[in-house]
């Protein structure tokens, strides 16, 4: 592949400078050795909850043998149990607009591809879209849109109010999180000021280089203003933000160790890490002929999911239904807190529930299109407490204050209570039977095992209170 030079812009925000060091990276990389003990001890202190450094993390990219991916995967499931317990959050992307000024190799949504389909939702249609979620069961909505000049800050917050307006039956959307184009302070702060939870940029590729190939137009060719964009976005008083990597675009050993390098970034400079770390890997999109010679294997993105729990152990791992719906089982074992279910990534496909699949509508191909009932019904079957919960945003715990109850492992008092009351919420409004009886034998199965009698007493009282009528309980 040939190299290109980003773009020069004549807004740029000289404060802040890129944070990635390539050579720094691959030194770790190069020159760190796995032995057996220095795993273990490693996986032993990711396990007291302590974030791992790059050496660290390094030496359990390097490990290699059966035994110790097998051991670091454990240790990995171990860490979840402890911190999280045994709920999965659940969300809905709903993909607003595709316009995109942008030409980046691997997205549907490109400029240059001719072939998508392009459309805004109106605010009739979006109310549609949501009323269809909530119809569902949905709670906690990502918005999703391309950079361009129509999706201002105005317009994603004036489309963040409409969806916490949109109340139909017994649903409505109680968190919506974004993920769309790096913002300037001013631009974060109009679309904090609409009571967003967490604002989501992916760097995609964090090798410089690298990413000068995939980025060859628009506003993202500027590799250090899109790295540098949580960092207006925390200036801008926007607490609660998620990072990620598209995996297949570059060495994915590399990509971890940036993550977590971003992860140290934030934690420097904020007080705070990310809320998420999202791993989505290159898929087909529309128009798409890429071939980066950086797939990642099913064994590795295994790996790599277990080697990012125990990085960084009090971060949310999203996993999304770009991968099938048995790699999902598998993966979530081993670190995901959060995935999507439902998912329909076509412009206005919730609401026309006969559509056909459109890749030339969507920016990329997912692979687990089941239902949400469906969804639930088989994390029931594991024995896991599909959650709604939305507590922690809307009391405060999002930032440092998240990372004083996250970070020592205190969150999974709140986490499992509030996971169990949400799904109670699902089992009366939503489920049908067959889900609904096998949902009330997971949480008293769940609540059986709580040591603390008090908030046994608790729990119970307020699914009476649910089964009574209340709606939206939490601790």
């Amino acid at each position: 592949m040939m190299k290109f030079t980003p773009e020069k812009y004549s807004i740029t925000d000289e404060r802040m400078k890129p944070f990635i060091d390539p050579a720094e990276i691959w030194g770790y990389l190069n020159n760190t050795i796995s032995s057996k003990e220095r795993v273990r001890e490693i996986i032993a202190k990711s396990l007291a909850k302590q974030r791992l450094n790059l050496e660290e993390v390094a030496c359990l990219v390097n490990a290699n043998s059966p035994e110790l991916i097998e051991e670091i995967k454990e240790g990995a499931k171990t860490l979840k149990r402890t911190i999280y317990g045994n709920r999965i959050v659940l969300f809905a992307p709903l993909y607003i607009g595709n316009k995109c000024t942008n030409d980046c190799l691997y997205c549907g949504f490109r400029i240059s591809n001719k072939d998508a389909i392009r459309k805004t939702l109106t605010d009739e249609e979006l109310v549609k879209e949501i009323e269809s979620l909530e119809d569902k069961g949905q709670k906690r909505l990502i918005l999703v849109y391309g950079e361009h000049p129509e999706y201002s800050p105005e317009y994603i917050a004036h489309t963040v109010k409409i969806a916490y307006g949109v109340k139909k039956g017994k649903g409505e959307i109680r968190r919506v999180n974004i993920n769309a184009a790096p913002l300037d302070v001013e631009g974060f702060k109009v679309v904090k000021a609409a009571g967003i939870g967490t604002y989501q940029i992916f760097q995609e590729t964090y090798h410089p280089e690298a990413y000068q190939i995939y980025h060859q137009h628009g506003r993202k060719a500027d590799y250090g203003y899109r790295l540098t964009a949580l960092d207006r976005a925390q200036e801008a008083g926007i607490d609660d933000v998620g990072i990620g990597a598209l995996f297949g675009l570059y060495d994915w050993r590399f990509e971890v160790l940036a993550l977590v390098r971003h992860t140290n970034h934030l934690e420097a400079c904020y007080n705070v890490g990310p809320h998420t770390i999202s791993f989505p890997r290159v898929k087909d999109a529309s128009g798409q002929n890429l071939k980066t010679g950086y797939f990642v294997s099913d064994t590795d993105f295994t790996k790599l999911v277990a080697i990012l729990r125990l990085s960084v152990p009090y971060t949310g791992m999203i996993l999304t239904a770009r991968e099938p719906a048995r790699l999902r089982d598998e993966i979530i074992q081993f670190g995901v807190s959060q995935i999507d279910g439902g998912t329909n990534i076509e412009i206005g496909s919730y609401a026309e529930s006969t559509a056909k699949k459109n890749l030339n509508r969507g920016q990329f191909q997912i692979n687990d299109d089941r239902p949400l009932n469906e969804i639930i019904d088989e994390l029931l079957d594991q024995n896991m407490i599909p959650s709604f919960c939305t507590a922690c945003y809307r009391l405060g715990r999002t930032g440092e204050h998240f990372m004083e109850f996250s970070v020592p492992g205190f969150i999974k008092r709140y986490c499992t209570p509030n996971a169990i009351l949400t799904l109670a919420e699902y089992l009366i409004d939503y489920a049908p039977e067959h889900t609904a009886d096998k949902g009330w034998k997971v949480i008293n199965s769940t609540i059986d095992k709580i040591d603390d009698e008090k908030m046994k007493r608790s729990i119970y009282e307020k699914i009476s209170q649910l089964k009574s009528g209340k709606r939206d309980l939490y601790y």
